[in-house]
């Protein structure tokens, strides 16, 4: 197997994602553990007894991996519960696809990308969520009417939290 600096994102994006604290990847004489501290939903630090970058650049195959999932006293306590989607007039969910921080604008003095009241097209984007120094732009992926922004920006979101509420008959 061959592990690229993708398989290492998707790798952080499953740590952070989990109740999993720490992953070890061990190949050959080279090791990466990536820990979490258990307060945090991402990783808190990557640390390499050899340069990652070589690693990475080498196609070095792994070998074993290790994952321990975090104890139960250690563990975060669960997101609130969020008003349920069914039954608010038909509205529909534009949910985080990540856990990260949510920004409604690409910049802190620009306009954001969607308010209350505008119509939205599938495909547009309607916000960015930054994770692990990336920022990703959420495209809108039902059409309709934003009915309520249902996160303050610069919060960090849940996988699967809703975002926005959209009257897609609007």
């Amino acid at each position: 197997m061959k592990i690229d600096l993708n398989q290492i994102r998707e790798l952080l994006s499953v740590v952070s994602q989990t109740d999993i604290t720490e992953l070890t990847l061990e190949f050959g004489d080279q090791k990466i553990t990536i820990k979490k501290n258990a307060v945090q939903f991402a990783p808190s630090s990557i640390i390499a007894e050899t340069p990652m970058a070589a690693a990475v650049a080498h196609h070095v195959p792994v070998k074993a991996m290790s994952f321990e999932p975090a104890p139960a006293a250690q563990a975060a306590p669960p997101p609130k519960a969020e008003e349920p989607v069914s039954g608010n007039n038909g509205y529909v969910a534009v949910t985080s696809p990540m856990v990260g921080t949510f920004y409604r604008a690409a910049s802190p003095t620009a306009a954001p990308f969607v308010d209350i009241g505008d119509r939205i097209a599938v495909g547009q984007t309607v916000c960015i969520i930054e994770a692990m120094k990336l920022m990703n732009d959420m495209p809108a992926e039902v059409s309709g009417k934003i009915v309520k922004v249902c996160v303050d920006n610069g919060t960090t979101v849940e996988y699967g939290q809703t975002l926005f509420l959209v009257d897609p008959k609007g």
